[in-house]
């Protein structure tokens, strides 16, 4: 019996020791708010539509040497999508053939084709 005493004084004893283990609430989970990615800045579509021109411009002059192609390149440019310059500006970096076939499809366009058609006339 005494040594039942003994070390239910001890566990007494230890129990004092221990802190008291108290459940604070917890904070509420919140989710980050979904934000949107930023709109495509006009850096990357001016930087490709140059690199597209320049493209496009070597294209044309090869067909027409000596003629001022600017404005028909204005007009290839104006009537392709900003995927078609994309498209050409990758191409024409490594493969000019198929950036020539790219330009060869928007010409053929007939918005194209009356813009070139009014450029001829004026220049």
């Amino acid at each position: 019996m005494r040594l039942i005493l003994s070390l239910g004084a001890v566990s007494l004893a230890l129990a004092g020791c221990v802190a008291p283990v108290t459940t604070q609430p917890t904070a509420p989970i919140v989710n980050p708010p979904v934000t949107q990615p930023p709109p495509p800045t006009n850096t990357l579509d001016s930087s490709t539509r140059s690199v597209a021109r320049d493209v496009i411009n070597r294209e044309m002059a090869k067909r027409l040497p000596g003629r001022n192609v600017g404005p028909i390149t204005d007009c290839v440019v104006n009537g392709a999508s900003m995927a078609e310059l994309t498209d050409i500006a990758a191409r024409g970096v490594n493969d000019s053939a198929s950036a020539a076939a790219s330009v060869a499809v928007i010409v053929a366009r007939e918005p194209a084709k009356g813009c070139i058609g009014r450029a001829a006339q004026l220049g």
